[in-house]
């Protein structure tokens, strides 16, 4: 069954030849290949302001440069996101992304009059987060329980609705050797290809 996908590459480094770039270009052909339609989004090449008050958040117009983004947000049945992981979680760059997005009105609802919760409005949708990183993807996993992207997880994708959210990690990729990078790429175009 095709499926609409949206690929955010969350790499703050416009250069080309990230592994980042590779793993969603991989993920891209693999989906497109299966029929999949499918849009991406290169934060790296996007100018946009960051948030600095509740005030902006709450009642403030997405700028015209991301206008595209939340667009295709909304469009997504599935939202792939790829990224290194930085300091343990992802790139500022990447949530300043987020929270241009992610904002009321787009992803969520505020209740009325004020009380009870938020309501989702991204519900139906799944997500994978693809994160890179310098340490063993399991040291990350068991030593620090995947916080960042647990956090991601949960503070913002299933808060607006986005579940399930699976995971892949890829780690030790300074010292990857090129066999283990050409893995890496055909286990992301097989996982577009599935629409996973």
């Amino acid at each position: 069954m095709s499926r609409r996908i949206l690929i955010v590459v969350g790499h703050p480094d416009p250069s080309p030849d990230r592994l980042c770039r590779s793993l969603a270009q991989a993920y891209a052909e693999g989906a497109e290949q299966a029929q999949h339609s499918v849009r991406r989004i290169d934060i790296a090449a996007i100018d946009f302001p960051m948030l600095r008050t509740m005030q902006e958040f709450e009642h403030g117009a997405v700028p015209d440069s991301l206008k595209h983004a939340a667009e295709a947000i909304v469009w997504a049945e599935h939202i792939v996101f790829v990224f290194p992981l930085w300091l343990g979680t992802m790139p500022a760059l990447l949530k300043a992304f987020l929270e241009q997005v992610m904002r009321p009105g787009t992803a969520f609802a505020y209740p009325d009059k004020g009380g009870g919760f938020a309501r989702t409005l991204l519900r139906g949708r799944s997500a994978r987060v693809v994160a890179t990183m310098g340490m063993p993807s399991v040291l990350y996993r068991l030593w620090f329980f995947s916080h960042g992207i647990a956090g991601m997880r949960r503070s913002i994708l299933h808060f607006v609705g986005i579940r399930p959210v699976r995971e892949t990690l890829f780690g030790m990729v300074a010292g990857a050797s090129d066999r283990t990078r050409a893995r890496w790429i055909r286990q992301m175009r097989k996982l577009g290809e599935r629409g996973l």
